[in-house]
């Protein structure tokens, strides 16, 4: 496990406090990250607890899926600079909780898929980075692996960071709940 006190805040939120059972984060209102694609607008103030992320590791976020408004989102962040970065977890969108990830190189994607039974349970996220590519996965409690994404991610020079994010694009008063940041090596393969 990685000690929460290992990480340094990008964009602290409007609250965060150690817990028996995790890491209790509050995010800010009109908390986002995103890169113009579509809407059009630049946002990097996405609440993101970061350590140093090398290639040929794997880094994994567990939180609990507590929320419900429209845009909360909690998962796992990669970030080289506010125009490079991967985000992936599970976001709320067209009402119900949704599997997603965006892969930012400049411009922002968006690739999700609906998993509603995922509500009020235990998420991980896991990205391993191998090959100037990331693998990212997802599971709910301790059911397998779903392959959610593999997409280009720059050379090992570039000075990357992961870990715990939160964001709260439309509301006030958005805590997410995680229980567990941990590392180790890349996934050996894709399936």
């Amino acid at each position: 496990m990685i000690p929460w006190s290992s990480g340094r805040w990008l964009n602290p939120p409007f609250a965060a406090e150690t817990a028996e059972d995790g890491l209790l984060v509050t995010a800010s209102r009109g908390s986002d990250f995103w890169q113009r694609t579509s809407y059009g607008f630049e946002r990097d103030s996405g609440h993101a607890l970061l350590r140093p992320f090398a290639e040929g590791s794997a880094v994994e976020v567990s939180f609990v899926v507590s929320y419900d408004e429209t845009f909360d989102q909690a998962g796992l962040l990669v970030r080289v600079d506010p125009t490079t970065w991967v985000k992936a977890g599970v976001e709320i969108s067209d009402g119900v909780p949704q599997l997603g990830a965006v892969a930012t190189r400049g411009l922002s994607d968006w690739s999700m898929a609906p998993v509603p039974e995922w509500g009020d349970r235990h998420v991980t996220v896991r990205a391993s980075w191998a090959d100037a590519a990331l693998t990212l996965r997802a599971r709910v409690d301790d059911e397998p692996w779903r392959m959610l994404r593999l997409t280009p991610f720059p050379s090992p020079d570039a000075p990357a960071e992961a870990g715990p994010y939160c964001c709260a694009p439309e509301r006030e008063g958005l805590t997410v709940r995680f229980t567990a940041w941990r590392d180790g090596p890349p996934d050996a393969a894709l399936h």
